[in-house]
């Protein structure tokens, strides 16, 4: 009886249908990429710090002594300004003292517009130059074979292989 019901079982398994919802999709990318030149210019300000204990400062301006000054930032000209600094001196001979002193002279407005091409004389610029293709290439065959070359600075280059299996379940 056993054996009647494994051979109607086999039998029935073989009479059904084979399913054929398989999905299979390939696709190949590759992507070339050329940068353009590029400049970026950053102007830095004018800045002035001064600290310090047990020491006497004073400003001299225009024949003019003034007593516990301690001199900063001056008339401002395209930017820059003029920095009036203090003389200082030990408040007490053998005694403890510190002082710092610190200043920052910023970079100049330009008077004129800059041009393309050109970069104006400021304390932080990148520039970077165009890419050059000579040298970068990609291909995919119809066989799916992708070839990749690498150009020179400036240059880059990108494949990419998809490969799906999706079932209709």
């Amino acid at each position: 009886m056993n054996r009647s019901l494994l051979v109607l079982g086999i039998t029935l398994v073989a009479a059904m249908p084979a399913r054929a919802d398989l999905s299979h999709r390939i696709q190949n990318s590759v992507q070339l990429n050329v940068d353009a030149a590029s400049s970026r210019a950053v102007r830095l300000g004018n800045s002035y710090s001064i600290s310090g204990s047990g020491v006497a400062t004073s400003v001299t301006s225009g024949g003019t002594t003034t007593s516990n000054a301690i001199g900063g930032l001056g008339t401002l000209t395209n930017g820059v300004n003029a920095f009036t600094l203090p003389d200082a001196t030990q408040a007490t001979s053998g005694s403890s003292f510190s002082y710092s002193q610190s200043v920052f002279q910023g970079d100049a407005v330009p008077t004129s517009a800059v041009t393309t091409g050109s970069t104006p004389n400021f304390s932080d610029v990148t520039t970077t130059a165009a890419g050059v293709n000579t040298d970068l290439a990609g291909t995919l065959t119809s066989g799916g074979v992708m070839t990749l070359t690498p150009g020179s600075a400036g240059t880059s280059v990108l494949g990419q292989t998809v490969v799906e299996l999706t079932t209709g379940r």
